[in-house]
């Protein structure tokens, strides 16, 4: 049976002191006052130039003559208490999930041993070809990590072994304006019915300052939830706007 994998990322900024000049000054280009420049800062977290992978939420699944079953649930995660530690340690989230703790490095490793275990698995994201995907990529080349398969093959409008709920429902045509406005995952959620991830009152913006004060529990759960609520809306598209049967 063919397995699919859910799943969802949280990142925050690499340390300020880490960039050289250049950097800073090439990063921070174009502000003019203090409100600008504190922007700049925060946005940091975005990109895989600038910020780091906090957590990795994952669940896999697959398709049975009875309905979906979940084979595997758990959260890859940073150790807030030493960034670059080796050590591997587990904590129990809500619902008896999984958290490892370790580096970085180590989280990247584990997500592509997965994915190698699972023999390359059908991708399910939102938003997943231009943010989570890019990200590790480009973390795991950082890491000084050749990832065994190249996630981004393919074209913006024709890439195997990936659904991306966010093309499929702007019709790959995502713009400002429009049938095909792209939204949030919070509003695609209310729309469809589905409970946001947010409604605990956590969401990305906060995962930095949370990272800093040490709850990377709080984060996990809140990327476990982002992964449950994936899945629920890639079920509701799958069941009244997917015409190729999975």
């Amino acid at each position: 049976m063919k397995q699919f994998l859910i799943f969802d990322i949280e990142t925050g900024p690499l340390d300020w002191d880490v960039f050289s000049d250049s950097q800073k000054e090439y990063w921070l280009r174009g502000t003019t006052n203090e409100k600008e420049v504190e922007d700049k800062m925060f946005m940091r977290a975005l990109t895989p130039m600038t910020g780091k992978i906090v957590c990795i939420g994952m669940m896999i699944v697959e398709k049975s003559e009875t309905g979906w079953n979940t084979l595997k649930k758990g959260v890859l995660a940073l150790n807030p208490e030493d960034t670059t530690t080796t050590e591997i340690t587990t904590e129990l989230l809500v619902n008896d999930i999984k958290m490892q703790l370790s580096n970085e490095k180590k989280i990247i490793e584990d997500f592509w041993k997965i994915l190698q275990y699972y023999r390359q698995p059908t991708l399910i994201t939102f938003n997943g070809r231009n943010f989570d995907i890019p990200f590790i990529m480009l973390r795991s080349a950082i890491n000084k990590i050749r990832p065994p398969f190249n996630l981004m093959t393919g074209t913006k409008f024709n890439y195997p072994n990936h659904i991306d709920l966010i093309d499929e429902l702007t019709y790959y045509n995502g713009s400002q304006y429009g049938a095909t406005r792209k939204f949030n995952f919070d509003f695609y959620a209310h729309s469809f019915g589905i409970v946001s991830p947010k409604a605990q009152g956590v969401d990305g913006s906060k995962v930095h300052i949370m990272f800093d004060e040490g709850k990377i529990k709080e984060i996990s759960e809140y990327c476990m939830r982002d992964v449950d609520a994936t899945f629920e809306l890639f079920l509701f598209w799958n069941e009244y706007l997917n015409f190729n049967s999975i």
